[in-house]
């Protein structure tokens, strides 16, 4: 298991963060922890809880201290009674077990497919927003999450699964309509760091089409439409292992697109693909949709387009009737937008 946010802390914040551990594991209702300025102690209490996830019945806390003590009391608002959290935690264990062992002797890519396919299968984003959701208990337990329950999950299976994991933070921009501090994971392949966010993903598809504009992504791609992080996280500096990119769905040329239109008309196939033949402008836009036109009528079909445009990634249905809108521009994760 990645203790990734405890070996940036200093010492005597790491500390802190094995009093916190310990108080929390063992249920104490009040535990002392040496003493730090309440927005360092509220900082190393979330990371503890980012590290891991397996504490999801603790909320937030109060704490209380005398003057010129060195320690404070630490006193967690745990989210259900003693009994009620080792009947759930309980619960999670085994949940996290069936889970990982159809997985356990598949490749590291393999594994990160099986846990991306499964939150996206199986987990719809709760708008309501419970407290729940924001801890394992939520996806897996109940089958919704918000952005931080969902890279929480994400993290305890890829812990299972010895996979190195962490959960990356990014601020709000209340500027850009952007309400909430945004979740997802960073994950290392063959000794290289990639962004897996498994939200933006699940908001795109659905059970039946799942989505990978979200899979692997470096810095440079994710940033297009993740704001800044709130720590600093491993560069992701590898754009080679994307999901469509990987699965030779990331076209370069014009040509590329207008043959493989040509093939999912014949199909009667969707035409999901990455572009990274330059800028996604306007004119490119345009140019598309006139060659899923001219395609599509060769076999008297209309094309239903919809693009993430961030993510330069289009998505084409041929169907007999003419859609609503010609070009439908995708949103990823609106539930966390204004």
């Amino acid at each position: 298991m990645e203790q990734y946010y405890y070996n940036t802390l200093t010492k005597p914040q790491q500390n802190t963060y094995n009093a916190i551990k310990v108080g929390l594991q063992s249920l104490a209702p009040s535990f002392s922890v040496p003493l730090l300025e309440q927005k360092e102690l509220s900082e190393v209490f979330m990371k503890v809880r980012l590290d891991h996830p397996q504490l999801f019945y603790a909320g937030t806390f109060q704490y209380r201290y005398f003057p010129r003590s060195e320690n404070a009391e630490m006193v967690p608002d745990y989210l259900f009674e003693k009994g009620k959290i080792k009947e759930h935690q309980k619960a999670m264990q085994a949940r996290v077990e069936k889970l990982i062992r159809p997985a356990a002797k598949l490749s590291d890519m393999e594994k990160l497919l099986y846990i991306h396919d499964f939150i996206c299968q199986n987990v719809r984003y709760d708008k309501l927003k419970k407290q729940y959701s924001h801890e394992i208990i939520g996806p897996l337990g109940h089958g919704v999450g918000v952005c931080e329950g969902i890279a929480k999950a994400v993290k305890i299976l890829c812990d299972g699964l010895n996979l190195w994991c962490v959960i990356a933070l990014a601020e709000n921009n209340p500027e850009k309509g952007v309400k909430y501090r945004h979740a997802w994971n960073i994950v290392r392949v063959d000794k290289k760091y990639y962004h897996l966010d498994c939200t933006f993903d699940n908001s795109l598809g659905n059970p039946e089409e799942i989505r990978y504009d979200y899979f692997l992504l470096p810095d440079k791609q994710i940033f297009r439409d993740h704001e800044r992080l709130v720590w600093k996280m491993p560069a992701c500096e590898d754009g080679d292992r994307f999901y469509y990119k990987e699965k030779k769905l990331s076209f370069t040329k014009i040509e590329d697109v207008r043959r493989r239109s040509a093939q999912a008309v014949k199909k009667g196939k969707v035409l999901l693909f990455h572009w990274r033949g330059g800028y996604m402008t306007r004119e490119v836009v345009q140019e598309f949709l006139q060659i899923f036109k001219e395609e599509a009528a060769k076999k008297e079909k209309f094309a239903k387009v919809s693009l993430n445009w961030a993510q330069a990634v289009v998505r084409v249905e041929f169907i007999a009737q003419a859609p609503l809108e010609e070009l439908i521009m995708e949103d990823a994760n609106e539930g966390e937008k204004e």
